[in-house]
């Protein structure tokens, strides 16, 4: 990446070892009339950066922040937790106001802030075998597909390239669209309130390379995953939500869910290989299926409080999973399920 002058700080915090995940993008202040700011820290790379850490895999984060937001105590619940930062100055930053109704989230765009900078990562960073791109205002161009290694796997948060933001007025949906990004995402997260009503898997494979894994969520219902072929859609694999204790916030539950992917990703053995094979192949286990049941557990944990203090830690996840505390019934979630190829 070029680096413009004074964008970038140091990084911040200690990593035994080099990052085995980069996560990039700005920080969000959503409105918060409980705390005494008024707003607490949100946004995709906050809540990514979080989960990654509290499951067990070595993180880094680019993370752009407002003069407000720059020295907000989140940022030091990130460190505790392990997170490298890398703090990015902007001179403006994203700012929402979200509001629950029976007919879904009403989300305000309050500053629509501007483009994360592209600063010069630490050099050990750059062999890092995950990164994940998390915007949540448009803030990454496609030039940040440009300095990450060929053979990474990258996840992208599609719904902060979704959405048009005008000060003052109601989030709008932005139609999908190619850009590098999306060409270069290994696994690409999306929910359907994201895009328009009618809107499927089908629709979107075009946008991503074959090989990829598009997530389509769709908040108690589960969600699907389905591998990308220059054909279309090779098969789709259906997943359950997994039960929360109670919704407080739904607020970071789609990023929860993608980090959580990303970590079963880094974090795959052997075990989890053969186990992938009973139910895929062996053409797909060779390349990691992403692990939704655990991923949904991470994101069902997110809903229950607000901010990032909901954000699980990995034995949090593999008792809900295993039917333990918070788990309402004594059953772990149903094993994913898997359709014939789907047509174009």
């Amino acid at each position: 990446m070029t680096v413009r002058p004074g964008s970038g700080d140091h990084a911040h915090g200690a990593i035994s070892g080099e990052p085995e995940v980069v996560i990039a993008g700005s920080a969000s202040r959503d409105i918060a009339p409980d705390d005494p700011r008024g707003w607490r820290l949100g946004g995709g790379v906050t809540y990514a950066a979080l989960t990654c850490a509290r499951l067990g895999v070595r993180t880094a984060a680019v993370i752009g922040l407002d003069p407000q937001a720059y020295e907000s105590h989140e940022l030091e619940l990130l460190a505790a937790a392990g997170v490298t930062l890398l703090r990015v100055r902007l001179q403006l930053g994203p700012v929402f106001r979200n509001v629950d109704s029976p007919d879904g989230r009403i989300q305000t765009c309050l500053e629509p802030g501007l483009p994360l900078p592209h600063v010069a990562v630490p050099v050990a960073w750059r062999a890092a075998p995950a990164w994940i791109l998390a915007p949540v205002a448009g803030e990454l161009d496609d030039a940040w597909a440009d300095p990450i290694p060929a053979d990474a796997f990258v996840a992208l948060g599609w719904q902060g390239l979704l959405r048009t933001l005008r000060a003052g007025t109601r989030v709008e949906r932005r139609a999908p669209a190619p850009g590098r990004l999306v060409r270069r995402a290994d696994v690409v997260g999306v929910s359907e309130h994201d895009v328009a009503p009618g809107t499927s898997p089908v629709d979107l494979a075009p946008l991503l390379h074959p090989g990829a894994w598009l997530v389509f969520t769709h908040g108690v219902a589960g969600g699907r995953i389905a591998e990308v072929t220059a054909d279309g859609l090779a098969r789709v694999v259906h997943y359950p939500a997994v039960e929360a204790a109670g919704e407080v916030d739904a607020t970071g539950a789609g990023d929860t869910f993608l980090a959580a992917l990303v970590s079963s990703v880094v974090h795959a053995g052997p075990d989890d290989a053969r186990e992938q094979a009973e139910h895929v192949g062996p053409t797909v286990a060779a390349r990691t299926l992403p692990d939704v049941r655990f991923a949904a557990a991470a994101a069902s944990f997110a809903v229950e409080g607000p901010g990032l203090a909901a954000v699980p830690d990995r034995a949090a996840v593999l008792n809900r999973l295993a039917g333990g505390a918070g788990q309402s019934s004594p059953e772990p979630p149903s094993s994913p399920t898997y359709s014939a190829k789907a047509p174009r």
